[in-house]
Parts: structure tokens; sequence; C-alpha cells
């Protein structure tokens, strides 16, 4: 796609800084100068937020570009051999494109001469795939001055007269971890009803009443982090029956549907099974009902990319749980007509209420303390797929007895996720998305690049995400992180629900005087900074 533009783009001069974190900068900003279907208008959109110019998005053949296009030096984007229009561009310029041909979810971007007919200068941004695209435009808007959260969090645009990229670009990939993925919990009263009052008429979905509709998942994909993978909401809807333009909408954007732990073969289970079938959902009794359920959840599937859950996580018969797992892969072998099951993404999520079941070879990835509670060992390396075939499905905010440990940071875990190579796929129950989002984001991307994070920079995350989101001085920024960083420290003593009388003495130290009196200069810490925002950004902060 060819974008001509009002707004320059070239050299560097008078630079500041830009708004991105955890990637390698290539936009600057001067304030006294001058793939892809959705994501380009996004793309063109926020340029106009940012600058309150608006470029023209046109879409450009091979043999010609738009007249404006050769006045103005234009943004051309497009999929490394999927767009002609890019292959001839770097047939023309002869660039070097290795870094990322053959790359999974990579981009390259570069200022080029000549890169066709007519047109002297271009700034090209060229996915390896899809995501790929996708990603490049949704890093280059982030730098430009639109949160990633910008719809979903109110957070404003930060303006700028002017962009300016760097002639040499920036590039990516492939990510650390190939599937990043959420998984959020339909649970009421917070989303379910919020999700009821924006996106329905007060109705939900004929079955479930569900309310999450095409229109609800269109603005959830606006969430712009470094998403590839995506669990739909279960408890109370089904994904693909509650509305058929999801699934189709979510391969739209790049999105590799999944389904939770509970859910084999893509259906959403019990929802669907109730709706649809006959029978109790006991494969020792109905296992004929059930392969037919399996097999249409499969063909509804087949033309998206999706990754699967096998097997029946709810079973405690062993040999039970490997016929299923084995006549789930023939099912795959048989709707794929012969496709190598192996090729095929499939994810076997063992809940926690299987772990006794490790010794037998199944994964057990979290508890209920946020540790993971087993890392591939070296057989497991040496085993066909090799460790490079393991995940993480872990929770922010698990429910279970007899404790349970909110994760509000992430770090300590993953980094061992990534050193022992649990790294195929990764996905965060988060349940309600808020107010996880700035753990969602640090999730996903130090998924997306776990080499821009250490022990040593890890505080600069916080104090980044701080700055770009409300704008903050780099002391009220620190000040942010030192409130999250005590946050974390009170919550780890005993959370909120397990106090009772006795949680702090009223009599001996001071002790319920003292942390009521932290948990006070805590908030009055938050409310000092509250108070310094605009109201343009106060919502976001709150």
């Amino acid at each position: 796609m060819l974008f001509g533009r009002n707004i320059w783009l070239g050299g560097l001069a008078a630079a500041i800084g830009v708004s991105a974190i955890g990637q390698d900068t290539c936009v600057s900003f001067q304030t006294s100068a001058s793939t892809f279907t959705r994501t380009a208008f996004d793309f063109a959109l926020d340029i106009q937020r940012v600058t309150g110019i608006k470029p023209t998005l046109a879409n450009a053949p091979v043999s010609s570009a738009p007249t404006n296009a050769r006045s103005h030096p234009p943004i051309i984007v497009g999929t490394l051999g999927k767009s002609a229009l890019i292959d001839q561009i770097v047939n023309n310029t002869k660039l070097d494109v290795s870094i990322i041909q053959g790359q999974w979810e990579s981009f390259i971007t570069r200022e080029v001469s000549n890169p066709l007919p007519g047109i002297k200068s271009a700034y090209v941004i060229i996915g390896s795939d899809k995501r790929g695209t996708i990603s490049a435009l949704y890093d280059h808007s982030e730098q430009f001055g639109v949160s990633p959260w910008h719809w979903f969090a109110d957070v404003p645009v930060t303006t700028h007269s002017e962009l300016f990229v760097n002639p040499d670009g920036c590039s990516h990939g492939p990510p650390s971890v190939k599937y990043r993925g959420t998984f959020l919990n339909d649970e009421q009263p917070a989303l379910t009803n919020w999700a009821m009052e924006k996106y329905t008429n007060g109705t939900g979905a004929w079955f479930t009443d569900s309310p999450f509709n095409h229109f609800f998942y269109a603005q959830l994909e606006q969430v712009r982090i470094t998403v590839s993978n995506e669990g739909p909401l279960s408890l109370a809807s089904a994904f693909n029956v509650d509305d058929p333009e999801n699934q189709p909408l979510a391969d739209w954007w790049g999105i590799v549907m999944g389904t939770s732990h509970q859910e084999p073969m893509m259906r959403g289970t019990p929802i669907e099974f109730e709706m649809f079938e006959t029978g109790p959902w006991d494969y020792t009794v109905n296992s004929e009902v059930i392969y037919g359920f399996w097999v249409n959840g499969t063909i509804r599937a087949k033309p998206y990319e999706s990754a699967g859950d096998l097997p029946l996580s709810e079973t405690e018969n062993i040999g039970l749980l490997e016929k299923s797992v084995s006549d789930q892969r023939q099912i795959l072998t048989d709707v794929f007509n012969g496709t190598d099951v192996t090729s095929i993404p499939q994810m076997w999520c063992l809940y926690q209420e299987v772990q006794g079941y490790y010794e037998d070879g199944m994964r057990v990835p979290d508890d209920d303390w946020g540790n993971v509670r087993h890392f591939p060992t070296v057989a497991e390396r040496n085993r066909t797929g090799g460790a490079e075939m393991s995940g993480v499905y872990c929770h922010f905010d698990l429910v279970a007895g007899p404790r349970d440990y909110k994760w509000v940071t992430t770090y300590e875990q993953m980094s061992l996720a990534i050193d022992r190579d649990a790294s195929r796929i990764w996905i965060v129950n988060v349940g309600d998305l808020k107010p996880y989002e700035m753990d969602i984001e640090f999730f996903v991307g130090y998924g997306w690049d776990a080499n821009k994070w250490n022990r040593n920079n890890l505080d600069d995350f916080v104090t980044d995400w701080a700055q770009r989101e409300f704008d903050l001085s780099s002391a009220d920024s620190l000040s942010i992180s030192s409130i999250l960083a005590n946050l974390t420290r009170f919550n780890a003593r005993r959370k909120p629900e397990l106090w009772n009388s006795t949680t702090y003495s009223l009599t001996n130290y001071r002790e319920a005087e003292t942390v009521l009196s932290e948990w006070q200069a805590l908030s009055d810490a938050s409310n000092e900074i509250y108070d310094k925002l605009s109201s343009a950004v106060q919502p976001a902060f709150f």
C-alpha cells in the first residue's frame, strides 16, 4: 500500500524522545520544522491524531503510483513475497531483506532512493508476514505518540507538529516467544456488564445472552500490544456461536485464536455441547457424539489461524486421556487432508487439577503462588520437537484454595521460562482486563523481545510506561515506580480478602497503625500525582 503524505519523512533534526517502550527507536519529532486493510487505516488516522494532518491512503499498483506520491515522499507498506509492489521495490533498490526473509513475525524499515519510477525517495515498511507488517505499523504509531491503550484506557495522544524517521529505519524479529496471548474470563460483574451496556441493546446472544460480539472484539483488538494469540471469553459464552463474525474478524486482525484448558478442538465447552449435542460429556459412554462434536469444531476453524487445545482436561483416566489425544490428532490429520499433524499448532494446557499426572508426561505450568512449577528437563529438550515446543499458561488473578497469589510483576518467573526454553507459547489468564494494563503489556512485550529487559533495567519499564501513558515528568514517573513497588510489597504481606481481626496487632508495636499509615501514604502519593494531571489525562490515570 502507498501512503501519499503531507508530512515529510527524512533525516533527524532537533530530535526529542519518543514514547516507545522496549523497542529500537526510529522516529523523532521536531517542533519547529515542517498492509494493510484496517491497520493501514489506523496508521493513517494515528498520524492525523498526532499532527493534525491526514495522510492520503491508497492502493498502488506496481505499474504506477498516485500523483501526489511523486511530489511528497510516501510511506510504502507491504509484506515480502505477498506484495508485488514491495517485491519490485526490493528488486529496484537492491534492499537487503535477508534479516526478515522467511522469518516469523518480523519487519524492517528503511528510507530508499528511487524505489519506483517518478519517486525519488520513500520510507518502506516491510513485514515478513501479515503479523510482521501489522506490528511494524503499530510500533511506529506508538513511537509517534499514540499509546497502545489509547482507546481502551482513554490515554490521550501526544501531539507533535512534525514527524521524522531515521533513514536507517529499524527492524525486529523474530519474537522471543512465537505465540503470546491473553485469555479474558467473562466473569460478572465487571467485563460482562460493561460489554452488555456498550455493545448490545440490552440483550446478548440468543442462547448464552453473551454480550461478546464482533463489536466488542473489534475494540479489544484495538489494544495494540504485540499479542499474536488470544483465548476467547468462555465461561458463559461461545466465541464462534455468539456472533459468526467473531472468528473472521480475529483472523483479519492477524490474531491466532485458541481455546481455554477445558475446551478441546476449538469448541466452546460446555456451552456449545449443551446447545448442539445430546448425552453426557463423557468419552467413555458418549465418544461417538463427542468425536463428531470435535470434528465439526475443527472444520469450522480450518479456514483460520488457530491453536486448538487438547485434550480432555477433566478426566482422571490416563488411558482415556491418551485415546482422546490420539483421536483428536487423527481428526486434525483428516480435516487438514493428510497434513503432517506436527505442523498444525496445538496446545495442551493441563490445568492444576491434573498436576498428579506429570509423572505420566504431562505439563503443569503454574501454581497458586505465581511460580512456574516445571521447566523442560534435559530429557524433554531432546525429545521430538525439543524444549522450544513448551510454553507457559499462568494467571494474573487466580482464585483457588487454600490461598493464591496475585501476580503483579512477572519478570522473575518468565525470565526463567526464557532461560529454560519454555518459549513456544505463553498465555496469561488476566481475568478482567482492568487493572492489568501495564502487566499485560509487559508480559506480551517481554515475550516479543526478551533481550530488552533484565534485572538492571527492569524498573525502567515502569517509569517509561508512566511517562508514555500520563505524560509525566521523570520525577513523577519515578514516584509511580515507587508506588507500584510498595503496592506489590504491601499486598505480598497478606491479601486483603484474607485479612481478619488478628492479621495486624492492635496492641503490639503499633503494627496495625503502622500498616494503615503506610497504605495512607501510598494513597496520598498517588492522589498528589493525579491532582497534577490535566483533565484529559486524569481518566487514564484513574
